[in-house]
């Protein structure tokens, strides 16, 4: 996608010493994305729990003619790493061109069995949806410093309605729902912080960049990949740098097209309520 996008006439912003914050960036997609931003130039900051694998990518990038990263390792189970994870990155950058959103974990992995957070809640719950939230909050300073700059939520097609009488999903779990309540939590919060950030030069979309790509998350569910990590990436991409998409903000994706997701995330209450719950379960000050 890059190199065609490349090919024509100002499609793409450049992203020479763009800052770039990729969640989720030592395995799969985000793995990917960020090998294609350090070759374009960018000033890119790797994100996981593995510093290993961190090490490992660090060379690959450089062994691929691309600027060295810089690693910041968290636990996104935890918001007190999340937190500190926003303030290692507020402390050493004055600006951030680009936050991608894509740490995650999928229906299955770690079990079958409803699981909680470090901070008591459920698992997928926190960590797809709950830490991007609390960082996206944290680094807005750094994002409105640099604008016109983007943020972009690795969401999905699985997405079920909150039942707000429920949240943590106490009564009637399942991985698959507990997953695909976190990824509409993550595109009702898009359309909300979208709304919240007109004027300001930020912009924020969501998308599902590929069916069941062949990473580590798909692997362990049990499911046999139907796309490439490459489709996906390019996704993700494309958002992050089209300029097609420069002054669009507040949309769902499915992979490049523009598209319509759940009905609950277009329910103005229901995205109030739930940015009254994110912001009570981080410890942020109600809007």
């Amino acid at each position: 996608m890059m190199a065609n996008l490349r090919a024509g006439v100002s499609t793409v912003m450049k992203m020479n010493d763009k800052i770039v914050l990729i969640t989720g960036s030592t395995d799969g997609v985000g793995r990917y994305v960020a090998t294609k931003l350090a070759v374009a130039g960018a000033k890119v900051l790797i994100h996981g729990r593995n510093a290993a694998r961190a090490s490992a990518l660090v060379e690959e990038i450089k062994r691929a003619g691309g600027r060295a990263p810089i690693f910041y390792q968290a636990d996104f189970s935890s918001l007190a790493e999340v937190r500190k994870l926003a303030n290692a990155v507020l402390a050493d950058h004055k600006r951030l061109d680009v936050l991608v959103s894509n740490a995650g974990i999928g229906s299955q992995n770690e079990g079958l069995a409803r699981q909680t957070s470090h901070d008591g809640y459920e698992l997928r719950f926190a960590v797809n949806y709950l830490s991007g939230f609390l960082l996206a909050q944290l680094l807005l300073p750094l994002l409105k410093a640099a604008a016109p700059s983007r943020i972009v939520n690795v969401a999905s097609l699985g997405q079920h309605p909150i039942d707000f009488d429920d949240v943590m999903i106490t009564k009637g779990y399942s991985g698959s729902r507990a997953y695909a309540q976190s990824k509409l939590s993550q595109i009702m919060f898009t359309i909300d912080l979208a709304e919240a950030l007109k004027g300001s030069g930020v912009t924020v979309n969501s998308l599902h960049p590929a069916t069941y790509m062949n990473t580590t998350m798909v692997r362990a569910g049990g499911i046999t990949p139907i796309s490439t990590v490459e489709q996906g990436g390019d996704a993700i991409l494309h958002l992050v740098e089209g300029d097609d998409v420069a002054n669009k903000s507040g949309l769902f994706f499915n992979g490049m097209n523009e598209a319509k997701a759940n009905p609950q995330a277009y329910d103005t209450a229901a995205r109030r309520r739930l940015r009254t719950l994110s912001l009570e379960f981080v410890g942020l000050p109600a809007a």
